[in-house]
C-alpha cells in the first residue's frame, strides 16, 4: 500500500525524502509547503508533487502523515499542529528542544491514536544493523563499555547562517548527539544514569563563508560536552557504560567514531550519520582487525526509511522502530547531560526505552534488488 504524505520544509534534507519515496514506493509525496513558496514550488516541480500552503496541506484528507523538516526550535509547534490536524507525524531530529515539548507531542499523539516517528533513522542502515547482528550473536562477548566521539571545529566555517547551531537546544550535543546516542541505544539499550561536563570555548563565532563572511554570531550553548552514560543491565548485574564527547571545538582528531568493548573483543562502528560501513571486529585472541561484511540493506543514503517503517507498522498494527518514545529518551538523555554538568553530579534519567527491534535483512516493504 502506498501512503500519501506531506512535507513541511524544503531544506537540503527534503531531497533525500523525495528520493527514497520514489525508490521504495511505500509513500508518495502528495504535497510540499515552505515559508518560501518559491522554494516549495521548485521542489514540487522537480519531484512531481504539489506546492501548497501549510493550511492546505494539513486539511488535505488524502495525506495520512506529514514529515516535519522545519528548524529544531519549531519542531514541537509544527508536530503538534500536524497531530491536531489528525495526521501522523515524522520529525527530523531532535524531537523537540525541551522535555516539556517532547512530552506534549507524545501525549497528544496518544490521545488522538496517532503515531510519532523521528529521525535519525541511520541506525536502520546496513552498518549499524549489521553491528547489532554481530553484538546480538555474542561475537565480542558481553558488552562492557563503549566510547563515542563527534569532534569537529563547528559549522560556521561552511554554513552561511550558523546562528541556530549556537542557540539553546542546538550546539554539538543536540545537533549531532541524536545520531550517536540513538546508535548506542540501538546496541546497548536505554540509558539509566548520566554524568556530564560542558564548556563554551568562545563567546562568539565568526562566519567563514557566504554573503555574511566575517560577521560574528553569539554562542549561547555549550560547545564541548562530555557525557558518562550508564545503560540498564539485567536483573542482578550492572549494564554497560559509555563515554560520549560532542564538540565544535576540536580542529583535528584521530579517535574512532564509536567502539563497543566486549568481554571477547572490540566492535568498531562507522559514522552513525551514515548508513553504510566500514564495520570492523577484533577478537581477544586475534592480532588484527577484521572487516565484517554488511548483511543488511541500505548502505547508501536512505533517509526516510524510518518513515517507511512507521507507515508499514501502522498497517500491521505493530510498533515502529524510529519512534517518538525512542527520540524522547534521547532528548531526555541530552538534557540530563546538561543538567548533570550544571549540578556537578550524576543524575538519573527519568525516561525509559527498549532497544528497537532489529531490522531484518529483507523487510516486507523493501523492493526486490534494493540494498
Amino acid at each position: 500500500m502506498t501512503h500519501s504524505i506531506g512535507i513541511i520544509g524544503t531544506g537540503n534534507i527534503s531531497s533525500a525524502y523525495l528520493k527514497i519515496a520514489r525508490e521504495l514506493g511505500v509513500f508518495r509525496v502528495a504535497a510540499i509547503t515552505d515559508l518560501d513558496p518559491a522554494r516549495a514550488q521548485a521542489q514540487a516541480s522537480a519531484h512531481g508533487s504539489r506546492a501548497v500552503t501549510l493550511d492546505e496541506l494539513l486539511a488535505d484528507p488524502e495525506i495520512v502523515a506529514v514529515v516535519n523538516l522545519t528548524p529544531p526550535a519549531t519542531h514541537a509547534a509544527m508536530s503538534l499542529a500536524v497531530l491536531q490536524s489528525g495526521k501522523h507525524v515524522y520529525s527530523e531530529k531532535p524531537l523537540a528542544v525541551t522535555r516539556e515539548d517532547g512530552q506534549a507531542i507524545l501525549k497528544l499523539a496518544q490521545a488522538r491514536g496517532l503515531r510519532v516517528g523521528c529521525a535519525p533513522d541511520t541506525f536502520l542502515g546496513a552498518g549499524l544493523q549489521t553491528a547489532r547482528e554481530v553484538l546480538d550473536a555474542g561475537r565480542i562477548g558481553r558488552p562492557v563499555a563503549a566510547t563515542a566521539f563527534m569532534l569537529g571545529g563547528g559549522p560556521e566555517g561552511w554554513h552561511p547562517d550558523p546562528e541556530f547551531f549556537y542557540q539553546p537546544g542546538a550546539g554539538p550535543l543536540f545537533d549531532m548527539g541524536p545520531y550517536y546516542l540513538t546508535a548506542l541505544v540501538n546496541l546497548l539499550g536505554g540509558v539509566t544514569r548520566v554524568g556530564g561536563s560542558a564548556v563554551r570555548a568562545h563567546a562568539e563565532r565568526v562566519i567563514g563563508s557566504g554573503a555574511r563572511q566575517g560577521q560574528k554570531v553569539p554562542v549561547q550553548t555549550p560547545t564541548h560536552v562530555t557525557a558518562q552514560l550508564t545503560f540498564g543491565g539485567g536483573e542482578g548485574e550492572s549494564g554497560p557504560v559509555a563515554t560520549f564527547i560532542a564538540s565544535f571545538d576540536v580542529q583535528a582528531s584521530e579517535v574512532p567514531r564509536i567502539e563497543v568493548y566486549g568481554t571477547g573483543g572490540t566492535l568498531s562502528l562507522p559514522d552513525p550519520n551514515t548508513f553504510g560501513g566500514p564495520l570492523r571486529v577484533r577478537l581477544a585472541n586475534s592480532d588484527a582487525w577484521e572487516t565484517t561484511e554488511l548483511t543488511r540493506p541500505f548502505q547508501d543514503n536512505a533517509r526516510g526509511i524510518g518513515l517507511a517503517d512507521m507507515l508499514e507498522a501502522i498497517d500491521r498494527g505493530a510498533p515502529h522502530r524510529a519512534s517518538g518514545e525512542l527520540a524522547y529518551h534521547v532528548l531526555d538523555v541530552m538534557q540530563t547531560t546538561l543538567d548533570a554538568a550544571e549540578a556537578g553530579r550524576t543524575l538519573d534519567v527519568q525516561s525509559r526505552t527498549e532497544r528497537p527491534a532489529a531490522l531484518s535483512a529483507h523487510p516486507a516493504w523493501l523492493p526486490a534488488g534494493m540494498v
